[in-house]
Order: structure tokens, then sequence, then C-alpha cells
């Protein structure tokens, strides 16, 4: 079973046929009920990252219940899609990026599963290169980028903004992490795929961010997006070959995974 994490404005995934599974995990209930459908060969799970109705802001998502709860249901490889900032002016609204590295500039979130027994995960190379191979064989996606990860839920000041640009990261987000080592973690293959909502404070003289215009700028890019998804999954192979995100081999948890 494969997984999907839709974020900000990516609630639903299927049609009336999905079946819902209400999970509990050690780590108290996910986001929502999971519904499970088809997706060409594969069976899928999916989860919407702030609830049905947007109840949990970046900061407050279960990420941890959220991660769990897929891996329990058999769920070994998961694409999280997200809306994020441009902080390049070449990556417009509407561009669809998969990144292949993140910045954590979070703060306080609970980001691991092991608080004992000295385990510690490579996380060098933070998504799936068999994922991102699937995903970044779609027509017009841009391949690759740096995606800072803030803790929200405000947006950046300008000069946040314009440091995290010169620098040369690309994308601005707030869910990135811990998502991502949460699933390296469980040994899940993880990979996002990226839609830019807009051009963040620094990088264009104006307003600033604004929510309304993020949603408006996602819901209008909703329908090709979602596509994305699906071909990207259509384009996983049926069974797993991947030996990059299995960082356990040799080591005892002082957890069982479920």
């Amino acid at each position: 079973m494969l997984g999907v994490i839709g974020g900000s404005g990516f609630y639903s995934f299927f049609g009336d046929d999905a079946r819902p599974l209400s999970v509990d995990t050690p780590y108290g209930s996910p986001s929502a009920p999971i519904t499970v459908g088809s997706v060409g060969e594969h069976e899928v799970a999916f989860l919407p990252r702030h609830g049905v109705n947007h109840e949990f802001s970046p900061h407050t998502v279960p990420y941890r219940a959220n991660m769990w709860a897929l891996r329990s249901l058999g769920v070994r490889r998961v694409f999280g899609p997200c809306a994020v900032g441009s902080l390049d002016p070449a990556l417009g609204p509407g561009a669809m990026v998969v990144p292949d590295q993140l910045l954590d500039r979070t703060s306080g979130r609970k980001a691991t599963y092991f608080d004992s027994g000295g385990i510690h995960v490579d996380f060098a190379d933070p998504y799936c290169p068999d994922l991102r191979a699937a995903a970044v064989g779609q027509p017009e996606v841009v391949d690759g980028g740096t995606m800072v990860v803030i803790e929200g839920p405000r947006f950046s000041t300008r000069a946040e903004s314009r440091w995290y640009s010169s620098v040369g990261f690309s994308l601005i987000n707030m869910t990135g992490y811990p998502e991502a080592v949460l699933a390296r973690e469980l040994e899940m293959c993880y990979a996002a795929i990226a839609l830019v909502t807009d051009l963040d404070a620094g990088v264009e003289a104006g307003a600033g961010v604004k929510a309304v215009d993020v949603f408006a700028e996602f819901e209008k890019n909703l329908v090709p997006f979602k596509n994305l998804v699906r071909q990207a999954i259509e384009s996983v192979p049926r069974e797993r070959s991947c030996t990059h995100c299995t960082p356990h081999e040799g080591v005892t948890l002082p957890i069982d995974l479920p």
C-alpha cells in the first residue's frame, strides 16, 4: 500500500467508493480518518495533513500519529504533496517541484519516536530516490531544490526570506519537517511534491504573503496537482526495492514498529 498525505487545500483524493478507516496510535489520533482507494495497480491510503476541515495549524499537526497510523495499515511508501512559497523568482506560482533537500528551522516539534536507546538515523538525503524518480519523471516537474521548513504559523519577514534566498534555498514550507524524518525512522520511503503558491516576502516587492492568496492559488492548481500525484503513483513499481530508507539494519530498536 502507498500513502498520500495531502497538504493545505488537498483534503480529499478519492470518490465515494473509498473506504474510511479510523486508526488509533500510541501518539493519539491522526489528523483525520484515513481513506483507502486505488490508483492504477496500487492500493492507496490518503490522509489530509491538516484535517478534513483544516483543523490543525502546521505546528499542531499530529505528525507522529499520522506516520504511525499509515505504517500500521501496511503503508511503506509515502508521497507528501504540500503548498510552498518560492525563494527563487524563476519558480513562480503554479510551478510543481520535487525537492531533494530540506533545512529544518522549526522548534519544539516532537521529531522522533526514539526517546531512549541511542538510535540515530541517516538523513543526509532526506527523500527516497525511487519515489523522487517517479515524480520527476512527469511532464513539467522541476527536479531538485532545498525546502526550508519554518515553524509557522506566521509567514517569514522580508529579512528572513532574503536570507534563505541568498544562500541558494528555493522553497519555503511549514510542514515538511518532522514528517520526512519520522518516515525515515519508521523505514518508510518518503518524497515531497511541492506546489508553489506564492513568491515569498523577500523575493519581490509588495504586500508580502497573505493566506487568502495562498489558498486561492492552491485551489486554482488543485486539479493538475492531484493529477501529478496520481501519475507519480502510477509510475511507482509495484514491489518496493529501496534500501535507502531502511536505516535500522543490525540495530535493536527500543520500540516495536507497527
